[in-house]
């Protein structure tokens, strides 16, 4: 199990880097999707950073597990609040990516809690 969360938690952290590091550099496609679900720019860095610290927290959670779960935690918190602001914005088109996001960000959470 412990094998299972660090090569889950190696994965989830590099999407989380990359994905933070496309709203950063405010890739375009990256951008119209979140105006068009009502995120203002201005809020960009601030996303980028959760992720960021969520990768983070899911990498050190390898040494210290508590931590690990903790961001777990927050990662898919963050994953289930951008499933619902597609939703919201009736933007379904969309919302599948999230969701698949929120589906993979769960295995460290699961695997973690398994292995404490």
């Amino acid at each position: 199990m412990n094998i299972a969360y660090i090569v889950t938690a190696v994965l989830v952290s590099a999407l989380l880097v990359f994905t933070a590091r496309n709203k950063l550099v405010r890739q375009k496609d990256v951008v119209e999707t979140l105006i068009r679900v009502g995120v203002p720019e201005r809020m960009f860095p601030v996303l980028a950073a959760l992720q960021l610290l969520g990768a983070a927290g899911l990498l050190v959670g390898i040494f210290f597990r508590p931590l690990g779960i903790a961001a777990a935690v927050g990662v898919v918190l963050f994953f289930l609040g951008a499933v619902i602001s597609h939703l919201r914005a009736n933007d379904a088109k969309n919302a599948p990516m999230p969701a698949v996001f929120t589906v993979l960000s769960a295995a460290p959470l699961v695997l973690g809690l398994a292995t404490v």
